[in-house]
């Protein structure tokens, strides 16, 4: 699906993307994690000759194929969907770096598997991306997440493989003359949008369409994030509001694939904080037996914009890490149940106890589930004070 030359200009860029996420530099001997579906092996590939040439000491890890994970889900016992296998606790809190190459080569193929089994295994494995999410906070672990294009993936889209793949370089700016260098300056301009809308500290966003109208509340202590490294491509801005504040309705346009499954026209009514009513087109029993996983999984984790004139995402991806920064007419915004994200505190991350994340509503939550609209639509923020001011309109920031 890509060049030859292509998969090495993708490698150089995940490794920036990697290092980009972190805190300090990456040492020689660094435990890279390298995990990827069986269809991405070509750039699996190159990454792990890249990680060598560096002086990292891969581990690499082909995830379930989609015959595995069927079986996994639909034949498993209690004990062996909830199992904690030896070693992988060891393994995660010695990690360095991960990079993640997803390559479906179906999504659909869980539509017939119970989705409370699927939320009983997700919940079982929180305690691996706590670990993380804790390596993280401590600035000694950093990640980033990708896309290698596949058959299934262009056809779910509509697209012709040809198609689905320029997409993936245009999206990763692998057809330019420095891919790593375009980056840099996307991070440079993303970075001033996100100084700007955390200088605001807004306390209230409204944010308006043809289907929807909800108020979120961004919380104290929180600060706008956007390119951290951690996905490939990224043009979204976002933060962790206090859940808390969440009112009134939201709703996702664009279809959403999630653990096998097929969710299409979703709209969410919020009421203090919680959705009180879920309901999509397709997909509702799945839609329903996620926000039921846990006690956050009814909760705002994320919410995010993304301006069209970094993106060059202009169609349906069938793929969540395109869609939430797809860019089109209008641009986008997601909203995401579930887990917050640590990194948008603003204050030393030593201070960000579990005690200080309940007290300033970030949500916990085995799910993360990003749902995107792409409607024209207007964010208005009210500051301090009571004023009202608009900070993104068809799909651009204001600033």
């Amino acid at each position: 699906m890509l060049s030859a030359d292509y998969l090495e200009t993708y490698a150089d860029v995940l490794l920036w993307a990697m290092q980009a996420s972190r805190r300090e530099h990456l040492r020689n001997g660094a435990v890279v994690l390298l995990r990827y579906d069986l269809a991405g092996l070509p750039l699996a590939e190159a990454v792990y000759a890249r990680l060598l040439d560096r002086h990292y000491c891969p581990v690499q890890r082909m995830n379930l194929t989609t015959a595995m994970e069927r079986d996994f889900y639909v034949r498993s016992a209690v004990k062996q969907l909830t199992a904690r296998p030896p070693g992988e606790k060891e393994l995660y809190e010695n990690l360095d770096g991960a990079i993640h190459i997803l390559a479906p080569d179906s999504l659909t193929h869980l539509a017939d598997a119970d989705p409370e089994r699927i939320g009983m295994a997700t919940t079982a494995r929180r305690y691996l991306r706590d670990i993380l999410d804790e390596r993280e906070r401590q600035g000694v672990y950093g990640w980033t997440l990708c896309l290698y294009p596949t058959p299934e993936l262009a056809r779910s889209a509509g697209l012709s493989p040809e198609e689905y793949a320029e997409q993936v370089v245009r999206a990763c700016r692998l057809n330019t003359a420095d891919p790593v260098q375009e980056w840099k300056l996307a991070l440079r301009d993303i970075t001033e949008i996100r100084r700007w809308l955390s200088a605001l500290q807004p306390r209230e966003l409204r944010v308006q369409s043809a289907s929807m109208d909800l108020r979120l509340a961004p919380g104290e202590r929180r600060r706008w994030l956007g390119l951290t490294g951690h996905n490939i491509p990224s043009f979204e801005v976002y933060l962790s509001p206090d859940w808390r504040g969440t009112e009134g309705v939201y709703f996702a346009d664009l279809p959403s694939y999630r653990s096998g499954n097929l969710v299409e026209k979703t709209r969410l009514e919020f009421r203090k904080g919680r959705v009180v009513r879920a309901e999509a087109e397709t997909g509702g029993r799945f839609l329903a037996e996620q926000l039921a996983m846990d006690e956050g999984a009814c909760r705002v984790g994320e919410f995010s914009l993304t301006d069209r004139r970094f993106s060059g995402i202009g169609r349906f991806m069938a793929m969540t890490l395109y869609d939430e920064n797809f860019g089109g007419e209008y641009g986008n915004c997601h909203l995401a149940l579930g887990s917050s994200y640590a990194a948008t505190f603003d204050g030393d991350p030593a201070e960000f106890t579990p005690e200080v994340r309940e007290q300033l509503g970030f949500n916990a939550s085995a799910l993360h589930w990003d749902l995107v609209n792409t409607e024209p639509k207007t964010v208005t923020a009210r500051l301090a004070g009571g004023r009202d001011m608009i900070i993104y309109e068809n799909g651009e920031f204001a600033l």
